[in-house]
């Protein structure tokens, strides 16, 4: 694969979703005793508190902690210490995201809470704080159409187009409020009852999804169509479904259009995620995507120019991607045995 000169960065990491272990590296007692997440290089350690609300949660019981949701909280429910240290966490996030060659940051507070209200100011409010951290336009990520809304008018349009992630048949009154604000799209294959198996059934919904793009004033170079990854987990050949969709869907829309899509989600459930990611990437541009909705410190223009191809990890996860490798046997042994 020749050179890629651009890799359109979606940065996936301010997400309500996000999980970290309790115990594990980031979580635990920090230097007051206290439960904590830690952050920032080894040289200037930060913390920041968990609130009571989520180490008496089941999720914390668990062993979970759902952390941009902590700062979330911390920055609009905590005392002084705790406003200062969730703020200065998603601005630390936004920060280094941007640093990574992040060109849009997708902020997405679903389930920080089931009161839509609540949702739709913390989504201003985080929308906000991190787009004035990054100096980047957000990309605004919710199934709730309100929210959406909520966070575009956040938006600063100094710093370019908002965008929404995502419009789709199911999404469809997403199209008019993306319109409304003049941001551009990523534009999912989902059906208006399910998610698409085939490329077939992804081109035919991209098809209908674009005619009603087109019908509200988007342009092609407005739109970044994802055509869905699925776990490779779940069923070998969704890889390389995936990988001939993008194909088609190049030779379709021609070089206008934007293809970009949440990449990680191919190594759900796998060893080894970062390998099989930054590989799946590659693969994914070679195909004819020029981006990804992907953590920015582990795929980025820099990084994929960088892997080496010839190595025994990168053709092991490539094996494993297009479905050459039986069950993934030969990706597990080596995994298992530290050879990757």
């Amino acid at each position: 694969m020749k050179n890629i000169e651009k890799f359109i960065t979606v940065g996936e990491n301010i997400h309500c979703t996000r999980i970290l272990k309790v115990g594990g590296k980031a979580v635990g007692p920090g230097p007051d005793g206290r439960q904590a997440i830690a952050y920032g290089s080894a040289g200037s350690r930060k913390y920041l508190p968990v609130p009571e609300p989520f180490l008496n949660s089941p999720a914390w019981q668990d062993g979970k902690v759902k952390h941009c949701s902590v700062a979330i909280w911390q920055g609009n429910y905590g005392n002084s210490e705790g406003k200062d240290a969730g703020i200065d966490y998603l601005k630390t996030m936004a920060r280094d995201q941007a640093a990574a060659g992040a060109h849009y940051l997708d902020i997405n507070v679903d389930e920080f809470s089931t009161d839509i209200e609540e949702k739709m100011r913390v989504m201003r409010w985080t929308v906000q704080i991190v787009q004035d951290a990054a100096g980047l336009p957000v990309s605004v990520d919710s199934a709730n159409t309100e929210i959406l809304r909520a966070g575009l008018e956040s938006c600063n349009p100094r710093l370019g187009k908002p965008m929404v992630n995502s419009v789709s048949l199911e999404r469809e009154p997403a199209i008019e409020v993306a319109a409304r604000f003049g941001a551009v799209v990523i534009a999912s294959a989902a059906g208006e009852k399910g998610l698409p198996c085939t490329t077939d059934e992804r081109l035919l919904n991209l098809r209908k999804l674009m005619t009603k793009l087109s019908d509200a004033g988007f342009c092609r170079p407005a739109i970044h169509i994802d055509p869905l990854v699925l776990p490779i987990s779940t069923d070998p050949a969704n890889g390389k479904s995936f990988l001939e969709a993008v194909s088609a869907a190049r030779s379709e829309y021609g070089p206008d259009i934007h293809i970009v899509a949440g990449l990680s989600n191919v190594s759900f459930g796998m060893p080894s995620r970062k390998l099989i990611n930054q590989v799946f990437a590659w693969l994914a541009v070679e195909a004819g995507a020029d981006g990804g909705i992907v953590d920015p410190l582990q795929i980025n223009r820099d990084i994929l120019n960088t892997l080496d191809t010839a190595s025994e990890a990168f053709k092991l996860a490539k094996a494993l991607l297009l479905g050459e490798d039986e069950f993934g046997m030969n990706f597990i042994t080596a995994s298992r045995e530290g050879r990757i």
